[in-house]
């Protein structure tokens, strides 16, 4: 079964009209049966958080959670408000727990830094980690090319299987070593996890502009891109038993209607009252891309 949806469902004004950002996620749920929360990547949500999220939503929606930052190393030199990793994954565990009673936590999302190699030293972090982390559906996404260079992707993925980590097969720009190919290989027969980032290459290594996160995350997919993506999705639904695709295109509304068209060519039906087909407007470049920026991207330094 594969399921298609957005990240971060406040930023989608093509679905919502004239509605208040209270009414906004109600919404989004008439048009989406998932949705990844990027919130709590920047801190762990009040546990009240996700109780008015699960009552705003049908019973069939499910959230991927996004791992607080602490606990996939992107802090560094930030302060961070908990003492120790137990307190911290504590926190995590009860922020989840209305999501869970529920039955609509899809997974949790560690999605770990350019910075984070393949590495003895990070193998056991992954290792204690999922350890923490007990039972919850976890998936697993890296940023370094490493975890799947030729010598180590095949061990990679065996460990991840081991483990219990869901594989995240990502399409992001190919720009260096902190860029990951796709890799469509399931690591779990319960699901498998899909984002889909774009491919704008001159904005990937943005991270010194102020509107970085718009750079990065600029681009329409276009129909062809999508058919090729449909194929691997129709394959990891044979090696999973659910599929999960977020599309996190959304720096100007690219991703609700490329999310739409990859629910049409699966056959899937179009919600009524969906934005579908798009209208096009005024100064749209055709899909397939967006005409900035384009320069030439600069190799990801690590550290």
């Amino acid at each position: 079964m594969i399921t298609i949806g957005l990240t971060n469902f406040s930023d989608h004004d093509e679905l919502y009209g004239k509605k208040k950002p209270a009414e906004r996620l109600q919404a989004y749920s008439e048009t989406f049966k998932l949705v990844e929360l990027d919130s709590s990547f920047y801190a762990i949500q009040p546990v009240k958080n996700y109780e008015k999220w699960v009552s705003q939503t049908p019973d069939d929606f499910g959230f991927v959670i996004k791992a607080y930052q602490g606990m996939t190393g992107h802090l560094r030199e930030k302060k961070n408000y908990f003492d120790t990793p137990e307190e911290m994954f504590a926190a995590f565990h009860t922020s989840l727990a209305p999501v869970i009673e529920a039955d609509k936590l899809t997974m949790a999302l560690f999605q770990y830094p350019p910075w984070f190699d393949c590495t003895r030293e990070n193998v056991e972090k992954l290792r204690v980690t999922r350890e923490f982390m007990k039972d919850v559906p976890c998936a697993l996404e890296f940023r370094h090319q490493s975890w799947y260079s030729p010598q180590f992707q095949d061990k990679t993925l065996d460990f991840m299987r081991k483990e219990g980590w869901i594989q995240t097969v990502v399409d992001e720009p190919q720009a260096g070593s902190g860029s990951i190919p796709i890799i469509a290989h399931a690591t779990s027969d319960e699901a498998t996890y899909v984002r889909m980032h774009g491919r704008n290459v001159g904005g990937w290594h943005k991270s010194s502009d102020p509107n970085w996160r718009k750079l990065r995350y600029l681009y329409r997919y276009s129909t062809e891109e999508l058919t090729e993506w449909r194929d691997i999705l129709l394959d990891l639904d044979k090696q999973s038993k659910h599929v999960y695709v977020a599309f996190n295109n959304n720096s100007d509304k690219d991703a609700t209607p490329n999310a739409l068209e990859l629910m049409e060519l699966l056959g899937q039906p179009i919600p009524p009252g969906a934005p579908w087909p798009p209208q096009e407007t005024a100064g749209e470049t055709p899909a397939g891309g967006k005409s900035e920026p384009q320069d030439e991207p600069q190799q990801e330094k690590l550290f």
